[in-house]
């Protein structure tokens, strides 16, 4: 039981016309204000500039280089997150294009910290988007947490308000992936406190 709430971004990955992730993500939300560990914030990755094209220094190599001036508030808020929660969708048996920019643009941001993931697509749920972010985050010095939640059939599973038609399962789920998220993200806060060196190689 940690003595400060951590600092939980949640992130809507998809920014395509007809999304589902919104809903998705609100319902983990409240999945996160239950647990009473977290102070919760949901970043919407449609509000902010996400151009493809990456400046030619990588930013592994320039880890403050320039960004673009509407990506300010997402470097903020991702600097201020202790643990953080991708919801993402299967595209053609990956993920978004946003999502891979908004990691790409960024660097220091997801080091040393643990990373969840809540799925959703037609039959796989999202697995197979989050096996291959949990590739990504691993070259990112992150720490991808073993439970997830996955909605396959996603539109049959939610009613039209939001809501889960049979929210046990996913309910217990929830819970899982956020007592681990908690203890790593408790875990490595204090390691980046204690030892930036260690965290930032």
């Amino acid at each position: 039981m940690s003595s400060t709430r951590l600092n939980l971004a949640v992130i809507v990955g998809s920014v395509r016309e007809g999304r589902f992730g919104p809903v998705v993500a609100d319902w983990f939300v409240e999945q996160a204000k239950r647990h009473e560990e977290f102070t919760v914030d949901l970043i919407d990755l449609a509000d902010f500039d996400l151009p493809l094209a990456l400046p030619p220094t990588p930013p592994a190599l320039q880890p403050d280089l320039p960004r673009p001036e509407g990506m300010a508030g997402l470097t903020r808020r991702l600097d201020a997150a202790d643990a953080v929660v991708i919801v993402t969708p299967d595209y053609n048996r990956s993920f978004p294009a946003s999502l891979k920019a908004a990691i790409d643009w960024h660097y220091t941001q997801w080091n040393a910290k643990p990373i969840g993931f809540v799925g959703y697509s037609g039959l796989s749920g999202g697995l197979l988007a989050i096996e291959q972010l949990r590739q990504v985050f691993n070259e990112l010095h992150a720490h991808t947490v073993r439970d997830y939640v996955s909605f396959p059939s996603y539109y049959l599973l939610f009613a039209p308000d939001g809501t889960l038609r049979e929210p046990k399962g996913a309910e217990d789920a929830a819970r899982a992936m956020l007592d681990q998220l908690l203890w790593w993200g408790t875990v490595l806060h204090d390691a980046r406190r204690d030892r930036p060196r260690t965290a930032n190689r």
